[in-house]
């Protein structure tokens, strides 16, 4: 009750016993007002309201009804117009208050006088919704969408109406009248067109990206472009959405008209990618996929020469995987990590140039810490990813978590974009941290770990995220380092690569920006991992009992018109084969491309089968069980399906190149004690395909050298690298100190 209809002393005594709370005091003295002055209506009012706060609905009802029984249409008009104007304050204060209970009870009585008035409507809404009451009904219940889709339209304060839109989409965006009421917002927001965008667009990759659920994300965007069918920005989204969404025809369409609509190099760039993203997920364009890759380094390297220096934080981030599509096109590291640095340079330097004051600031806090040199018990060991959740980074990584000596070391988790719904895997994470933080916001999460005076911060993520990206160039940590999510990133603010002895070439380090540490053994190692009940049986795919079966299980990106030719003539030179393929692509597309080279390499279809995606990851292992052979991929590798092939005991066939991406199977195999199937070239991988083919012995004799690898391999002991590991930072820390 700040403000006051009369300023007479009964409401000025009212009104100190209200505030206080003492409703009974306030009440009294409303009465007597009303017993000496009856034709003043906001003692009444004012009563009312005291009494719906003690709880007395319906004496509240009855004193208002009695101010207002005696009064002509006009007269109630504007008397109910008062109260609703006291209601209005009170609850305002209330809404300050956080007293959100009480509010909601005013703003209900508010609906009963004035049931249309959409501004009391939509703040009811988000009570609702602060109180945890919100159901997917209440949108229609309140009658907000169709007074909003009534005509003439009502005048709405579009403020008001974007902040309820905001709190339904964090809230409940799958809830069917989500959209609806979205849809509803349009008209009010054709002239505004960018206040909607602000509300949308990070509303739909929150919900994409970390909930997952892409098709109502790519339901959002399509409602925006109906009212600006040319943003370039939600157009350049969408391409992403749809093809995580699946709809991969959709999604290159929609990156090529991205491309169309920019003019600037930089966009030009994130715009090509897209496309190459959009053909590479699909898998069977791999013709015009090297083509968008030819065209994508020409403008990486027009983008080098021009240096630009004033680019914005948008840009920058979409630039940081501008060349993600080289190792699995080509083996080519000379050249690619040479173009990766030059790329890497050009992020670093507008981030330093747009965050000088924070860059500065970590910078000189960190060198401070060096200075006071203190002693410290532990070193505080951060990790930095979106990926430790139920993904192969998480389920590679865990073993490290899980043996980390806590005498010697404090562990943080950094955790970008984690799904809110249920994961047990990343709900086991957080057991095993000493703090976790989550945000999807760089510069929050890079003061997070500043604030914590982390000393060496672990990026498992490299060029996946741009998130990760940002936090890392802002360098918050004194020592950085990258381990397993990809190959180096080649930002200038990471001091190190981790690696081992197979993994990358002795020669590497002259193409790397980051000091390649290699550990003495292996660069990841696991201590097995769970395997369910198969799924698939040889008689379910119409498959003789003695045919041997090859298997490939990797998705789209990795599908190589080369790699998957080498494959095909393995199966034609050896009888009675089947080749099982699997892994996440467009099915149609993936099926035409291996079913129109098997016609050139001259091998009947019927010798193929195209399994289908299971998302279990226990059912997805025990299934590799009905191959006799798995062949690699090629530029690019598997990496966390190899470990499954290898702990299954599954024999395989692998080719070796020069990249970090073409080794990772080769460090495997012999870190597991295993060279049969190591292929330095293409003949090798052939030969090698069609031996283990024909000789079952041999395939028993690995499967018997896989099995006993168990007991003594460093790739099956978590515990030992995680030693390794700790005494690889240690180094690095001892490193950083001596400077």
């Amino acid at each position: 009750m700040l403000s006051l209809t009369s300023p007479t002393q009964w409401h000025q005594r009212a009104e100190k016993y209200f505030l206080a709370g003492n409703y009974n005091q306030a009440a009294s003295i409303y009465e007597e007002a009303i017993t000496i002055e009856p034709d003043f209506k906001s003692y009444y009012w004012y009563l009312g309201l005291i009494l719906l706060l003690q709880g007395q609905d319906v004496e509240a009802q009855t004193t208002w009804l009695m101010a207002l029984m005696e009064g002509e249409p006009e007269q109630v008009e504007a008397w109910n117009s008062e109260l609703v104007k006291i209601l209005q304050t009170e609850v305002q204060r209330r809404e300050i208050l956080e007293e959100y209970a009480i509010a909601e009870k005013i703003r209900q009585t508010i609906k009963e006088i004035y049931p249309q008035d959409i501004h009391n409507l939509l703040n009811l809404l988000q009570l609702f919704i602060k109180l945890e009451n919100y159901t997917d009904q209440d949108l229609h219940e309140l009658g907000i969408i169709k007074i909003l889709q009534s005509e003439p339209r009502v005048e709405v304060n579009l403020e008001l109406l974007m902040e309820a839109l905001e709190s339904v989409l964090d809230h409940a965006p799958a809830h069917p009248s989500t959209l609806e009421f979205v849809e509803a917002c349009l008209p009010y927001c054709k002239d505004n067109t960018q206040t909607l965008l602000i509300t949308l667009l990070p509303a739909a990759l929150d919900i994409g990206y970390s909930q997952k659920q892409y098709e109502i994300a790519v339901q959002l965007c399509e409602l925006y472009l109906q009212i600006s069918p040319n943003n370039a920005e939600v157009i350049g989204h969408l391409a992403s959405l749809y093809q995580n969404a699946a709809q991969y025809e959709k999604g290159i369409e929609t990156a090529k008209l991205f491309f169309f609509l920019v003019e600037e190099l930089a966009d030009k760039v994130f715009a090509n990618r897209q496309i190459l993203r959009g053909l590479m997920t699909a898998g069977g364009y791999w013709e015009e996929s090297c083509l968008m890759h030819n065209r994508q380094e020409l403008l990486v390297k027009m983008l080098i020469e021009e240096n630009p220096t004033q680019l914005d934080s948008a840009r920058v981030a979409r630039l940081y995987n501008a060349n993600f599509s080289t190792p699995y096109i080509e083996d080519n590291p000379i050249k690619n990590r040479s173009i990766q640095n030059q790329l890497m340079q050009i992020c670093q330097a507008n981030i330093v140039n747009y965050a000088r004051e924070q860059v500065n600031q970590y910078f000189q806090g960190n060198l401070e810490r060096k200075k006071q040199n203190k002693p410290i018990k532990k070193i505080n060991i951060g990790y930095l990813s979106h990926c430790l959740r139920s993904h192969s980074v998480g389920w590679l990584a865990r073993w490290l978590f899980q043996h980390h000596d806590r005498d010697k070391f404090q562990v943080n988790g950094y955790f970008i974009n984690t799904n809110p719904l249920y994961d047990p895997l990343h709900e086991w994470y957080l057991t095993k941290v000493d703090k976790s933080y989550k945000s999807n916001k760089s510069l929050q999460l890079a003061e997070q770990i500043y604030q914590d005076e982390i000393d060496i911060l672990i990026d498992l993520d490299s060029i996946t995220l741009d998130t990760t990206c940002d936090v890392i160039s802002l360098k918050p940590a004194p020592v950085q380092v990258t381990w397993l999510g990809w190959d180096a990133s080649g930002i200038p603010a990471v001091d190190y690569f981790i690696a081992d002895p197979y993994v990358l070439p002795e020669s590497a380090q002259e193409h790397y920006s980051e000091r390649i540490w290699r550990l003495p053994q292996t660069y990841v190692a696991v201590d097995g991992f769970e395997v369910s009940v198969p799924t698939v049986r040889r008689d379910q795919l119409e498959i003789p009992d003695d045919a041997v079966i090859y298997l490939c299980g990797q998705r789209g990106f990795k599908r190589h018109p080369d790699i998957t030719r080498l494959q095909l003539k393995i199966l034609k030179e050896v009888p009675n084969s089947y080749f099982l393929i699997k892994g996440i692509s467009d099915e149609e597309s993936i099926k035409n491309f291996f079913e129109e080279l098997a016609e050139k390499e001259g091998i009947d279809s019927s010798k193929l089968r195209f399994l289908p995606i299971v998302y279990s990851e226990s059912v997805h292992r025990a299934n590799l069980g009905i191959a006799d052979v798995v062949l690699d991929t090629y530029p690019y590798n598997g990496a966390t399906t190899t470990l499954e092939t290898l702990w299954m005991c599954i024999p395989m066939v692998t080719r070796v190149g020069d990249q970090f991406a073409a080794r990772n199977s080769y460090t495997m195999m012999m870190n597991a004690g295993i060279t049969e199937g190591i292929a330095w070239t293409d003949e090798e991988y052939v030969e090698w395909g069609i031996r283990l083919g024909k000789d079952e012995a041999l395939r028993q004799q690995i499967a018997w050298k896989l099995k006993q690898s168990r007991k003594t391999s460093p790739l099956w002991n978590g515990k030992q690298f995680t030693r390794e590991m700790e005494t690889a930072y240690e180094q690095m820390w001892q490193r950083y100190i001596e400077g």
